[in-house]
Order: C-alpha cells, then sequence, then structure tokens
C-alpha cells in the first residue's frame, strides 16, 4: 500500500498527451477554453472579496477567513488548474511539447491527482450546499444570486467540461485515498479556525448542535467522495470508449498527428534527452 500510496506512475508518462489535448477541441481551442474558465473562477473569486469589503462589513469579516471554507478552497482549486492546464496546454499547441512533458516525475504525478481532485470536489460542493445549506429561498439580491451560482453550481460544470472534452484517463484508484486524506486535512482546517476565530464554518461540524449525527456526517461525506470518485471514473472511462473506440475519435494534437505519430515523437525526445527509464542512447541501439 506504502508503495502504491507514492506510485509516480510508469514510463513513459503520458505518452499521446492526453492532459493537453481533446478527442473534440484542437489544443489551441483547448487552450482557450481552459484560460477563459481560469479568468472566469479568478474574476468571480476577486469580485466576491472586493464587492463584499465595499458593501457589507458582515460579509468583509467573513471574507477574511476564506481559506477556511471548502467552498472557496476547491474553487481556488478550479482557478488555479483551469490556469495550470491552460499553460500546459499552451505549450503543447506551441511546440508539440507540453511543460508538464518537462517537470519531475513526482510533479507530473501532483498534476494528475490535482485533475482527480478539481473532478471531484466541486460535486461534494453543489451536492452539500443545495442540499443541506440553501434555505430554499432564492436570493433577493441579483449579487448574492450570481456569486452563489457560480461558486455552487458552475463549478461542477467546470469539473463536468474536465471530465468531457480532454482525453484524459481514469484516475488511479490510489487517488480515491488521498482524496479521503485531503478532507481530513480540512477537517483539520475547520476546527483549527474555530480554536483561532470562535466560529465553525459549517454548522453540520458543530459537536454541540449535531451531537452523534457529528461522525455521520464526517463519514457520510467520506463514503459520498468515493461514491463520487466511482462516478467519475465510470464517467471518464465511458467518455473514451464512446469516443475513441465506438466513434474513432482518437483526438486532436500538434500538426495533426495522430495519436501513435503523438506517442511515437514522444517516446523519441526522451530516448533522445534520456529521460526513458531503462533507455539506452538512440546511437546506441
Amino acid at each position: 500500500m506504502a508503495r502504491n500510496l507514492f506510485k509516480f506512475g510508469v514510463d513513459p508518462w503520458d505518452p499521446t498527451h492526453r492532459f493537453e489535448t481533446s478527442w473534440i477541441l484542437s489544443p489551441f481551442a483547448l487552450f482557450c477554453c481552459r484560460a477563459l474558465l481560469s479568468l472566469y473562477a479568478f474574476a468571480t473569486l476577486l469580485t466576491i472579496l472586493i464587492y463584499d469589503c465595499i458593501h457589507s462589513p458582515e460579509h468583509c469579516a467573513e471574507s477574511r477567513a476564506t481559506f477556511s471554507y471548502f467552498t472557496h478552497l476547491t474553487y481556488w482549486g478550479l482557478a488555479f488548474y483551469f490556469l495550470v492546464s491552460a499553460v500546459h496546454t499552451f505549450t503543447y499547441a506551441r511546440s508539440g511539447i507540453p511543460l508538464l512533458a518537462k517537470l519531475p516525475r513526482p510533479l507530473q504525478a501532483l498534476h494528475s491527482l490535482f485533475y482527480t481532485t478539481v473532478t471531484v470536489f466541486p460535486f461534494i460542493v453543489t451536492i452539500v450546499y443545495w442540499a443541506q445549506l440553501y434555505d430554499g429561498h432564492w436570493y433577493t439580491e441579483v449579487f448574492r444570486g450570481w456569486s452563489n451560482v457560480s461558486q455552487h453550481a458552475l463549478n461542477s460544470a467546470m469539473a463536468l467540461f474536465e471530465i468531457i472534452v480532454p482525453r484524459t484517463e481514469p484516475p488511479l484508484a490510489i487517488h480515491m485515498l488521498w482524496l479521503i486524506i485531503i478532507l481530513a486535512l480540512y477537517l483539520c482546517v475547520a476546527y483549527v479556525t474555530y480554536a483561532d476565530k470562535g466560529f465553525y464554518t459549517y454548522n453540520f461540524l458543530d459537536p454541540e448542535e449535531q451531537g452523534a449525527m457529528l461522525a455521520a456526517w464526517i463519514v457520510g461525506i467520506a463514503v459520498g467522495c468515493c461514491i463520487l470518485f466511482g462516478v467519475v471514473w465510470g464517467l471518464i472511462w465511458m467518455r473514451k470508449k464512446v469516443t475513441e473506440e465506438k466513434l474513432g475519435l482518437k483526438g486532436k494534437f500538434f500538426g495533426g498527428a495522430t495519436a501513435m505519430e503523438d506517442a511515437s515523437s514522444s517516446v523519441v525526445r526522451e530516448l533522445e534527452e534520456g529521460k526513458h527509464e531503462g533507455s539506452v542512447p538512440l546511437e546506441n541501439r
């Protein structure tokens, strides 16, 4: 288990650049979509912070603790993921060699885990918010309605984009354990926030109010995370099955190359640079 927990993948890693290519969009089009989603997410976060500090002292005080809320943390995660993935996609579209391919293997593995978090956690936020936290009355302020829809509905739409549009493989099973570890670490953040600031980020984390239900909430969210991981894995597997095997849409690559040509050129580059694990330099082959 310990060996698998820190597994960084096999060589060659992502030979056909699935993280930077799509079965339907060209690399440049995928870059534009990711860049726009990143811009929207950052604009949303900054607009909410500025608006709250200008118009509402109460909300401004809450904004100072923004990184204590799982909702905001996952939304910042989406913003930075789309920024980073846009950079990788742009470098691939420009040269056929994404920046991601030049990074050390641990960072490549972390990018893969990053992808898994942005395709799973937003659904947890959306489900918990609309099922438990939403009071059933629509917002009287247009700004509040927009901000909550952006953070609690469009976040899942962004996750669906990454599930459906790129050529990514289903996530590694070990990622499910890492997701649980991240949730456990967030639980620590929530209780440190209470110890430092004197409030619970979410009412269902209050042991005095919830009693024995607190354990049920914690276990329920962990189980729900595992179920959502399975659903996301199945959706990505189904997308790959339908688009690549049934429809024959293998992907759109740099310079109009095929998947086989893209993989071959990647391996050749690695061999030439001596990066392929257990490889022999080309001149000695």
